[in-house]
């Protein structure tokens, strides 16, 4: 195959009770049939609230299933809940391995590589790192040999979280904390990642677009699909608007183009509390 075409697609947060969700992925799914790409893959918080409503797994994969090409995916905190952290608050809920394994039984595999057009690909579960989880240390395990077995690849990294702001050493707080992957593990992926001919970084759970290069690693932070977050709830950092994201792989190169499908609307957070009965 000597091109790849691949949508990104992220922060979903499906649920019944969300129609405005429900029609913001319902455009992008339009979108995803007129384009046909060769793979989409959610990049996590693909249901609304999945720890406390295994509906809402449930009904997110059922649209996904009805899309017409195939579909991968990594969990996000609202899958399978949050990473501790050393500074933040305690995570609500905190990451388990219940639901973890709901996610995996329902929606699929919650870690992956692959091979096309030359490169590795690879999707990794950051919300079980400092978890403590034994999957955690089974999960950097399995990423050692995947990198050894791309044998210089170029290597595409798909992951919920950020892996930090601007720098690898960024200095965590309490708020950036739950936003980047946190810190040791932020540290012991980063080395991990030395050894590998990685290229791309591309993740999600910000609910913000944003795309830059740090040395040679090009990091793309993928809209939500589903709703923004208004300015006086979280800081602005980049683009807030609901879109998606589509990249074209070839042995030598990647582009990236940051769309909006037709008929996406920028749902605003205070919408979705308001159908919950003000609940935050």
């Amino acid at each position: 195959m000597s091109e790849f075409r691949l949508t990104q697609i992220s922060d979903t947060h499906l649920g019944r009770r969300f129609p405005g969700l429900i029609a913001n992925f319902q455009a992008i799914s339009e979108h995803i049939d007129a384009s046909r790409p060769d793979l989409v893959i959610n990049t996590g918080d693909v249901s609304f609230d999945g720890p406390i409503s295994r509906d809402d797994v449930e009904f997110a994969k059922s649209l996904h299933d009805a899309l017409p090409v195939a579909c991968r995916y990594i969990p996000g905190n609202h899958d399978i809940g949050d990473n501790p952290t050393a500074l933040g608050p305690a995570p609500k809920p905190p990451v388990t391995e219940a639901h973890r394994r709901q996610f995996r039984d329902i929606i699929g595999e919650d870690h992956w590589s692959f091979e096309a057009a030359g490169w590795c690909f690879i999707g990794l579960n950051s919300l079980v790192m400092n978890s403590g989880l034994a999957f955690e240390a089974e999960q950097f395990d399995w990423l050692s040999a995947e990198i050894s077995r791309a044998n210089r690849k170029q290597v595409a990294l798909f992951i919920h979280k950020p892996l930090f702001l601007h720098r690898p050493d960024d200095a965590e707080t309490p708020e950036t904390s739950i936003r980047y992957v946190p810190q040791p593990a932020r540290a012991r992926l980063i080395e991990m990642l030395g050894s590998a001919d990685l290229r791309l970084i591309a993740s999600g759970h910000v609910h913000q677009r944003r795309d830059f290069t740090f040395r040679h690693v090009r990091h793309v932070w993928a809209p939500s699909a589903g709703f923004k977050i208004n300015d006086a709830r979280q800081d602005r950092i980049a683009i807030k608007e609901t879109g998606l994201v589509e990249y074209r792989f070839s042995p030598d190169s990647f582009e990236v183009r940051h769309i909006r499908a037709a008929g996406q609307v920028d749902v605003d957070i205070e919408e979705l509390f308001a159908q919950m009965g003000g609940e935050q």
